[in-house]
């Protein structure tokens, strides 16, 4: 492993208005007080854009609070806060990734844009073939003629399908997405090894199990049952609630990327003089697979503890058990033993206090 000193760099972060993304770059800030950072994000309306502002205000007053230094902004609804700068772009647009490479010689990339959303992927293909798949090809191509320390792509454990085999590890096969956002994250490891191969770029992509916490996706279920709860809507628990998922707290994924990023996979040459592909996949999640049953109980418990919901609620009348949607699995459960290995990292946040903190959270922002 290729050891990188993250002082004195310059990081790119795509996808920086969203839930990682944004986390990411105030870890990011505060943690390495001489690093730059430059946010891409095109800021579109897949949820509401309101939640993506409120992300950029907080790396913007976590910028300026840590160098006390004035914010400038441009036409285009970028800025630039301290050691942090933010483009507003579409990583489609090939000539707009290329001059940004050119601009600011990144020794880092961590690519976390994409189209997300599983069941959005069954009626919406086209958006996921232009983020997921040709914007990914422009990152590997800037990172090509612009070569990078590592490259840090973010992946899914959605690739590992219906798979019956658990926990799931990065050595099974993932040859049977069950759909199109899986298939696209397949893709994009595919993409990235033979690049690592042809063109000797380091780059580890993480396959990413059920991220929650603060100021997450509307369109994650916690999210959405919150939304609907307090308005005094039905809630769906698909499969009848004979679903688990191994949730991960957005904390732990941040800490795992960040330390991710500082060990690089070690380029080396093979027998026949020819690079061994410099690349590697982890998994980051809690494995610790919850029913979804229980999990929405303790939701509902820490709604009514934050006051978002009334001590009273009468939860049972809000739900409702339906069967299993399109493109969902039973179960994820992750094998988390090779980045425990390599990098002495295992999440540790337990449900309830992960939800807790969302709660109050949600408290504090619908406000």
């Amino acid at each position: 492993m290729q050891k990188i000193d993250l002082q004195n760099k310059t990081v790119l972060v795509t996808g920086a208005a969203g839930f990682i993304g944004a986390f990411l770059c105030k870890a990011l800030l505060t943690a390495f007080p001489e690093t730059n950072v430059v946010g891409l994000d095109n800021m579109n309306d897949y949820y509401d854009v309101a939640l993506k502002e409120y992300r950029l205000t907080e790396i913007k007053n976590t910028a300026i609070g840590a160098t006390f230094s004035p914010l400038s902004e441009d036409a285009n609804g970028g800025f630039t806060a301290g050691r942090f700068t933010f483009i507003r772009g579409n990583i489609a647009d090939r000539a707009m990734i290329d001059a940004l490479f050119a601009t600011y010689h990144f020794d880092v990339v961590v690519h976390l844009a994409a189209q997300a959303g599983v069941r959005y992927s069954i009626d919406h293909p086209d958006t996921y073939i232009e983020s997921n798949l040709i914007g990914f090809y422009h990152i590997l191509e800037s990172c090509r003629h612009h070569p990078v320390a590592h490259l840090v792509y973010a992946s899914s454990s959605s690739v590992y399908g219906s798979n019956a085999k658990i926990p799931y590890s990065t050595d099974d096969k993932v040859d049977h997405p069950v759909s199109l956002y899986a298939a696209t994250k397949k893709s994009d490891e595919l993409l990235a090894h033979a690049y690592s191969k042809l063109y000797n770029i380091p780059s580890t992509g993480l396959r990413f199990f059920t991220v929650y916490g603060p100021a997450g996706r509307p369109d994650m279920a916690y999210f959405g049952f919150t939304n609907k709860l307090r308005a005094g809507e039905k809630i769906e628990i698909f499969n009848f609630g004979n679903c688990r998922r191994d949730f991960t707290y957005i904390d732990d994924i941040v800490e795992g990327v960040i330390r991710v990023i500082q060990g690089a996979p070690e380029k080396k040459n093979g027998e026949d003089g020819l690079p061994i592909p410099p690349y590697q996949i982890y998994n980051i999640g809690n494995s610790h697979p919850e029913s979804l049953l229980d999990f929405v109980d303790i939701l509902q418990q820490e709604l009514i503890r934050a006051e978002v919901l009334p001590a009273d609620y009468d939860f049972e009348s809000h739900k409702r058990l339906v069967p299993m949607q399109p493109g969902d699995v039973s179960v994820t459960y992750a094998d988390t033993k090779p980045l425990e290995h390599d990098y002495g990292f295992k999440p540790q946040t337990p449900l309830r206090q992960g939800l807790r903190n969302f709660a109050q959270w949600y408290k504090n922002y619908v406000k």
